[in-house]
């Protein structure tokens, strides 16, 4: 009988294991063996046809030394991302603040600004081809009428304005997010705290700010430093608003729209099918994420952990 429940015991310390184990096989063929191989293949010249050349470092010296446009894409990226991301954080938390006060319409509000967060890339970047195009766009026909322009802007075709376009595109289908995000973390927020400062005689703005904002420190921490390891593999927006696929040009006037990820799905799979030169850029913006979320973190939440 002691033997039959050691068995058993046994045989119940098992299941566990059996039941992750088609996870971790998934996990370990379709992830962790891709990126080990990928490092493996940024040390040689290959083109994904015959054998492949070792080359040690050299797509990595080539990159940083030979590369001008690698920096003109991380730039690209670098600016759009700090255009897009205070204005998101900040019209996500005054939105999360007057959705949380509302007393009626509450739910439809929350669903209709969330629905940009669940819309396809590809319809977004219909929508903002069609808006911002200088000759039938709807913004440049009603700039038009309101005699505020002679002619159409051109949105799309200067540096400046594209990468405006698109910081706003990242604005628009992340802002419901945000909301949420926030929405959540106003709802957890006690509410015996709000009464007490309501009783000490405090008013809203300052409720505000010395008790909503501190507490939601923790949230900000997390969207600022997911939307920096977003921000820097951005490639739906700019590549479906300059002509999706099949467009010719790479990375729109001045390659002032082409992003880190763009250059690395060009030179690997359209342009030049060098795949371990793709593979080192990969792995360096994976390094860069790491450098710039360690940074947007120790300055979101690093002088309030030091206090």
């Amino acid at each position: 009988m002691k033997a039959v429940m050691q068995r058993t015991t046994q045989g119940v310390r098992i299941w566990p294991y059996l039941f992750s184990l088609p996870f971790m096989l998934a996990y370990l063929v379709f992830h962790f063996y891709p990126v080990i191989y990928s490092l493996f293949l940024s040390l040689h010249d290959w083109n994904g046809i015959g054998d492949k050349t070792f080359v040690g470092f050299q797509n990595y010296a080539d990159l940083l030394t030979k590369d001008p446009l690698f920096y003109k894409s991380l730039y690209n990226t670098a600016l759009i991302m700090l255009i897009s991301i205070p204005v998101t954080i900040l019209l996500g938390m005054i939105m999360a603040y007057v959705t949380f006060h509302l007393t009626a319409g509450k739910r439809l509000f929350q669903t209709v600004n969330f629905m940009p967060y669940i819309t396809t890339p590809v319809a977004i970047g219909f929508i903002f081809s069609y808006m911002f195009d200088w000759q039938s766009g709807i913004l440049n026909q009603l700039l038009i009428r309101l005699d505020l322009v002679n002619e159409g802007v051109y949105w799309l075709q200067e540096p400046f304005t594209a990468r405006c376009v698109i910081a706003l595109m990242f604005i628009w289908r992340h802002l419901g997010y945000f909301m949420a995000i926030y929405l959540a973390g106003m709802t957890a927020i006690p509410q015996d705290i709000y009464e007490a400062a309501k009783v000490d005689g405090s008013s809203g703005a300052h409720t505000l700010v010395t008790i909503t904002l501190p507490l939601l420190k923790n949230i900000s921490v997390f969207l600022i430093v997911t939307s920096v390891i977003g921000g820097f593999q951005l490639f739906d927006e700019p590549k479906l608003l300059y002509g999706g696929w099949s467009a010719n040009s790479i990375g729109g006037p001045d390659n002032a729209a082409l992003t880190v990820i763009w250059k690395f799905i060009d030179n690997t799979f359209i342009s030049d099918n060098r795949f371990g030169y793709g593979a080192a850029i990969a792995y360096t913006l994976f390094v860069i994420i790491i450098f710039f979320s360690m940074i947007s973190y120790r300055l979101s939440a690093g002088k309030g952990e030091k206090e």
